[in-house]
């Protein structure tokens, strides 16, 4: 009589058990936030309620770096990434991985900690300013509503994760992404309040 109640064992490939009918109408099922779901709806398993992100990040380059070692030539990756938080906070990162994952995350984490915030004249910066980092040499220019950003491609990836929507620059130096990268920085750490223009000429 006890052997018929009993529910054959059934094992799977992996050598587990398999899950009974009983038990699984049982079981609960929690989505990804780890909140009791019904089992109607299914699909919504994979909706958790994700805070959205308060900065964005952009890979701006990869490459592809090798040292040469005793045993021959070791392969490496650098990624250049960039953070933001479309207003007036802003970092740059530069790092070095066995792979193209590592590198970014490292180069994120980096840029998180370097963050600056710069002063903003509205939709644009406040001044000229012309920045000089090793090789590189960025001119950085405010521009009338309308204007958008006038830059090349790592000025403009990095303008894009800030609040600033009407700019002209120039690159006038080296094409290095690395160096142009931080001299934008540099540029925008420099900004001066309208406001805090005369201080200096008081007496």
């Amino acid at each position: 009589m006890t052997d018929d109640k009993k529910a054959p064992k059934v094992i799977n490939k992996s050598g587990t058990l398999k899950m009974t009918d009983e038990t699984a109408a049982k079981k609960d099922i929690k989505d990804i936030s780890g909140k009791k779901m019904d089992r109607k709806n299914r699909r919504d398993r994979v909706k958790a309620d994700v805070a959205p992100k308060e900065f964005d990040e952009i890979t701006i380059a990869v490459d592809r770096v090798s040292r040469t070692v005793a045993g021959g030539r070791r392969m490496r990756f650098k990624a250049l990434v960039a953070i933001g938080n479309h207003k007036n906070k802003v970092g740059v990162g530069v790092a070095k991985g066995n792979d193209v994952t590592t590198a970014v995350a490292k180069a994120t984490s980096k840029a998180k900690k370097t963050m600056i915030t710069f002063n903003m004249d509205g939709e644009t910066i406040c001044h000229e300013t012309r920045t000089k980092v090793t090789g590189a040499d960025v001119l950085l220019k405010p521009a009338a509503p309308g204007t958008g950003i006038i830059a090349g491609g790592t000025v403009r990836s990095i303008m894009g994760l800030t609040g600033v929507k009407n700019l002209i620059s120039k690159s006038l130096g080296s094409t290095n992404k690395v160096n142009i990268a931080y001299a934008v920085i540099e540029g925008l750490r420099q900004q001066i309040p309208r406001k805090e223009w005369t201080k200096g000429e008081k007496k």
